[in-house]
Parts: structure tokens; C-alpha cells; sequence
């Protein structure tokens, strides 16, 4: 089984399909997972197999690294488009990620700029109002949305802790239009069951909420990367085509990664 395990505190730089040349902040362990959730498509694996055993990275150590970083990035290149908090599980999760992110706005502002800052987040944090809060103050704040369908988010995000879809959504209203709903979409089996998302009785609801979050754009993607669950496949792009159709039909930007 093929897995990515991100290094800590920063990475990359990548280039991401959604949001460009994207230099990793990984508030997680560097040895394995920390995830509110445990997804069946998750390209770092399944919590079980990969648990961490090293400390969280501490706020200076995030704080030096990335700096150190932009130091070399502004000398050498390449010019980031985005800071994104990404890697080995769920960011919003650390105990002192609102003071991080005043940090990483600080060192952006110093070194560039025109750099955006992303969070990519399950959203289980954000009952929070430290994380809510924080989040707020980013650039663009990705929150998942898999589907509105409690049986299925708990047979493919597999939340570890406390789920409440309502709160959580209720919540995602208080952005105010600032927020990014991504969601991924696939097809085939998990345990012998469909984990297909992409049909009516699935997305017509999901959109329905989506409406009712009002975000200023919605991303939607499919499996890029092997998954721990070796029975899941893509989604078409006739597929993602057609949803995202529905979703401007629906007033609402929409990004799509195939």
C-alpha cells in the first residue's frame, strides 16, 4: 500500500491542482496521522496504520521553519501562490493553530504578500470559536463536505470523535460567503458497499445545503493518488461535469479537479 506521509512542520513546494505552486504547513507529527477523521480515501492511509508517535510541532518550530523557508524561497524561488496548511491530518486540530495562523499572516505579509493562505479542513474544529475565528482571518478557508448523508460520512469520513452534521453546517453558515465548500466524489465498493456519491439521491441534498451555506466557491474533486481502500475508483469527468453544472445552475462558482 502506497501512502504519503508529509514532513514537518513545512513541505513542498507542490504544485496542487486547486491552488497552484502551494508551500506546505504540516502541524502535524512528521512520523504519521493525527485526523478528526479517519477517511477510506485518504492518501496518508487509514489512523490505524500510521499513528504518530512524535510530538505535535511546536509554535516556534513552525514559526522558524517557515520563515526559514521564505527566506530561501525569495532568494531562490519559486514564488509560492499560496501557503497551505495541509499534511499528515487535520490542521485546526493543534492546540495553538489560531496563534500559528496570526504568525503565518506576519510572515506572509513580510515575504509575500501576494500569497494567498489556504486551510484545507474537515471542518470538525470549527464549533471552536478560536478555530472559527482564525479561519476567518485566511484567505480561503476549504472546509469538506462529502455529502449531507450521516450513514455515509460514517462509512467514508469515519469521523474519530463526535459528529453533529447539523451544528456543523449551521456553522458553515456563519462564514457569511467566505468560505469554500470542497468535496470529493468517487465511485466504487468499500467492505462490499457502494460508496458512490455521485448520483441524484446523493448530490440533489448536498447541493440543497451547499445553497444554504451560501460559499463563495465550491471545489470538487475525485481519487488523484492510491487509496488504502484498493476498491474505490474515480469519478468520471462526465460525472464531476454534470455536478458542476448543477452547482452554477445553482448560482455558485465551482472549481473541478478530475
Amino acid at each position: 500500500m502506497s501512502t504519503i506521509i508529509y514532513p514537518s512542520p513545512v513541505f513542498g513546494p507542490v504544485h496542487s491542482r486547486r491552488l497552484g505552486v502551494s508551500l506546505g504547513i504540516n502541524l502535524l507529527p512528521a512520523d504519521g496521522k493525527y485526523c478528526t477523521f479517519d477517511c477510506i480515501y485518504c492518501e496518508c492511509g487509514f489512523n490505524r496504520d500510521f499513528r504518530a508517535h512524535q510530538p505535535l510541532p511546536s509554535r516556534e518550530e513552525v514559526y522558524r521553519a517557515l520563515e526559514a523557508r521564505l527566506q530561501d524561497m525569495s532568494v531562490n524561488g519559486p514564488k509560492p501562490d499560496v501557503l497551505t496548511f495541509a499534511g499528515n491530518g487535520e490542521p485546526t486540530a493543534h492546540p495553538h493553530f489560531p496563534e500559528i495562523i496570526d504568525d503565518v499572516i506576519r510572515l506572509r505579509d513580510r515575504y509575500f504578500p501576494e500569497a494567498r493562505i489556504s486551510v484545507l479542513t474537515n471542518a470538525t474544529q470549527i464549533l471552536k470559536q478560536p478555530v472559527f475565528d482564525a479561519l476567518k482571518r485566511v484567505d480561503n478557508n476549504i472546509l469538506k463536505l462529502d455529502t449531507v448523508n450521516e450513514s455515509y460520512i460514517h462509512f467514508v469520513d469515519r469521523p474519530t470523535g463526535h459528529y453533529d452534521l447539523s451544528l456543523l453546517v449551521e456553522k458553515m453558515k456563519e462564514f457569511n460567503g467566505q468560505a469554500i465548500i470542497q468535496t470529493m466524489f468517487m465511485t466504487g465498493f468499500s467492505a462490499g458497499k457502494s460508496v458512490d456519491n455521485t448520483s441524484d439521491a446523493y448530490v440533489l441534498p448536498w447541493l440543497e445545503t451547499v445553497r444554504k451555506i451560501a460559499p463563495r466557491q465550491v471545489m470538487i474533486y475525485t481519487i488523484d493518488r492510491e487509496t488504502p481502500d484498493h476498491d474505490l475508483c474515480k469519478a468520471s469527468p462526465e460525472q464531476l461535469d454534470r455536478i458542476a453544472a448543477l452547482i452554477r445552475e445553482a448560482g455558485i462558482d465551482v472549481s473541478v479537479s478530475y
